[in-house]
């Protein structure tokens, strides 16, 4: 069966339409996440109080509304970022190869899945080690204080980190991507292994609190995903 072209006001129509859409489904998630946005706070805050008994700070009277705002904007987000890959796909897969779109639909598919693993991570095994680190480093202090952490600060970061190892898991979805197109043959990153995981370290020490276990423990599963990549690249004719 051929298909029918289609001109480009038509194009223009289509991608109005999918935006349209997205921008509704964006406005409802929204909607959704600020009803709750509580439980999400209370969720993001539970690998803190697992690790100290004590009292957050609310330092100024727009907190509670600004922290509404801001989770309710990642719920949508979070909602709306594999709807809009699917809008980006089908808009897009008319015009591919059939070779084209055996090989970028499982990346599409692949990609929102590995942030949420890279999340999960940084959540249950990463979140214990960093934030016990950083309230005993607290406590250890010699000048008398009262560890109260700001509401605000900790969800930012928490938050922050979140993003941080949900991208870095990303990097076998770049590597096979770039592979496939031909920007990156696979005998040129097996020649690159020894000087990878001097960038993967040194990344992870970038990327991550300045103490030793989460730097390892976002180095050690981006090496392994590394590792993972190659098997998955196509070799060298």
């Amino acid at each position: 069966m051929i298909q029918k072209k289609m001109t480009l006001m038509e194009h223009f129509s289509e991608l109005r339409r999918r935006l349209l859409w997205c921008a509704f489904i964006f406005l409802m998630a929204f909607i959704f996440g600020w009803y709750v946005a509580p439980w999400v706070q209370e969720f993001l805050t539970m690998p803190l109080l697992n690790v100290w008994d004590g009292n957050l700070l609310y330092n100024a009277i727009t907190d509670g509304l600004m922290i509404r705002l801001s989770l309710s904007m990642v719920v949508a987000l979070i909602v709306v970022i594999p709807v809009a890959l699917w809008h980006v796909w089908a808009f897009v897969a008319p015009g591919l190869k059939k070779n084209e779109k055996k090989f970028i639909w499982p990346l599409m598919i692949a990609s929102p899945i590995l942030f949420l693993i890279g999340a999960a991570f940084a959540f249950y095994i990463l979140f214990p080690f960093v934030f016990g680190f950083f309230i005993e480093l607290n406590k250890s202090s010699n000048v008398p204080a009262i560890v109260l952490p700001a509401v605000r600060d900790y969800l930012s970061f928490a938050i922050s980190l979140l993003k941080v190892f949900g991208v870095a898991f990303q990097l076998p979805i770049l590597m096979i991507f770039l592979n496939r197109i031909g920007v990156l043959p696979r005998s040129r990153v097996v020649a690159m292994r020894r000087y990878a995981i001097i960038v993967v370290v040194v990344v992870a020490a970038v990327l991550t609190p300045p103490d030793i276990v989460s730097q390892i423990l976002l180095a050690v599963p981006m090496w392994l995903l590394f590792e993972l990549s190659i098997l998955f690249m196509r070799r060298d004719s």
